[in-house]
């Protein structure tokens, strides 16, 4: 019985087959028209197989198909048949069996195949795959938009909601898709000390983890980490407060204001607000460059930390702010961002990276490639309704954690941020 060939990956095999010279990923998105993720999978699978391998030149990673050397087999001499009755036969034993490749990088037709019992017949796996559920489709905006239109007519949404679920329905679509490896649940997990914020997640965030901070101007980023940091500090844990933008006396200004007290951390130790100049960065980036060639033999770190302080909370003000400082050099950029994630997944810290938005974000960075990168994502929203404004705030993504997907109210006053977990701004807003 023959089973449909896996067109996608025919594709991407006979593309690496035609290039000898290497591809991007890049460049397979675009002679393909596949979804990143896809990609990414098939040449995983294919990388298992010691069917590709990969190189980093320059700031690509360029993938080769491996070609395999022929191998003639030659006629066995006459002489070689008079000694058959010397062969001693060996009993084949468990550990003479190659082991089957991992259930992740099967597809669904190689389970089916793997797991079928071994009275299982043609016209039954037929049966089965007919019934077995039909893959995910792509992102179709205008299906969304259409049953997004059909909710509203129907009373189910009021005006504003539904202009708001038509904005966010891309990035959602890109969030539910990005590319993570599995990793364990979290032993121990991090409380900000917001009020009210804490009560979204089951424990907390994942300390470890990356979390971009978005929002509009005004939406509260700012007050939301260092109010974080603060309440880390007093518990004596080294917190680091990386600003491109404001000056240290403007940001500790801001803290006294909410009836803060950040001197005395400061004095303690377990707190640096410390200005750095965004393109300051760029010249990082040549050392970094020639270290991924192995032109360099030293380590190189994508941000350098106050001289024996490695902090195990950190907020970088803002990913925007460094974006600025690569014009027309977005390849570069994109190298540094994932250095940087990788930096602060070695130091164990766990970071909040603030990242300018639109008010209803359609992306949640400055190039649309950290969200991918990072292990969560918390979306504060200024939302104008007339003449007013009302700040709310929404876990959209925290990987290794469950929480509440819903927008809900949020305040700030003179003592800082409360936010109102039981009290939504509207219902209906889910990653589905």
């Amino acid at each position: 019985m023959e089973f449909p060939k896996d067109k996608k990956r025919i594709a991407i095999e006979d593309l690496l087959n035609s290039y000898k010279d290497g591809l991007s990923i890049q460049d397979i998105i675009d002679k393909t028209g596949l979804a990143r993720h896809t990609i990414l999978a098939r040449l995983h699978r294919l990388e298992g197989e010691k069917k590709v391998r990969v190189r980093q030149v320059n700031m690509a990673r360029l993938y080769y198909w491996n070609e395999q050397p022929s191998v003639s087999i030659a006629p066995r001499p006459e002489s070689q048949e008079k000694t058959k009755e010397n062969i001693i036969l060996t009993e084949l034993k468990e550990e003479h069996f190659s082991k089957a490749p991992p259930q992740a990088l099967l597809t669904a037709m190689e389970r089916l195949l793997l797991e079928a019992p071994a009275k299982t017949t043609p016209a039954k796996m037929k049966a089965e795959i007919k019934a077995a559920p039909p893959p995910k489709p792509d992102f179709d905006p205008k299906a969304i938009k259409e049953q997004i239109e059909n909710e509203f007519r129907q009373g189910d949404l009021k005006k504003h909601e539904a202009e708001l679920l038509k904005q966010r329905a891309p990035a959602a679509h890109v969030l539910e898709n990005a590319n993570h490896k599995e990793t364990q649940k979290a032993d121990e997990f991090l409380k900000t000390g917001i009020p009210g914020f804490d009560a979204l997640f089951e424990h907390g965030i994942p300390k470890g983890n990356s979390v971009l901070v978005a929002g509009g101007a005004g939406s509260g980023k700012t007050i939301f980490c260092l109010q974080t940091v603060y309440q880390h500090a007093l518990e004596g844990e080294k917190c680091l407060y990386m600003s491109f933008e404001e000056s240290e006396e403007r940001l500790i200004h801001h803290m006294e204001d909410f009836g803060w007290h950040p001197w005395e951390l400061i004095k303690k130790g377990n707190l640096i607000i410390k200005r750095f100049n965004p393109f300051d960065i760029t010249r990082q980036v040549d050392a970094l460059l020639l270290k991924a060639k192995g032109e360099l033999l030293i380590d190189v770190e994508p941000i350098i930390f106050p001289e024996h302080f490695i902090p195990s909370v950190l907020v970088l003000d803002s990913l925007t702010a460094i974006a600025s400082a690569f014009t027309e050099k977005e390849d570069s950029y994109r190298v540094y961002i994932e250095q940087l994630f990788r930096f602060f997944e070695q130091i164990k810290a766990t970071s909040l990276l603030i990242t300018e938005t639109e008010q209803i974000p359609k992306i949640f960075s400055t190039k649309g490639v950290e969200e991918f990168l990072a292990d969560g994502v918390i979306v504060l929203y200024a939302i104008k309704r007339g003449n007013v404004r009302e700040n709310a705030i929404e876990v959209l993504k925290m990987r290794g954690e469950k929480h509440q997907k819903k927008i809900v109210a949020m305040q700030i006053s003179d003592a800082g941020i409360t936010v109102f977990p039981e009290q939504e701004v509207f219902g209906g807003v889910e990653e589905k």
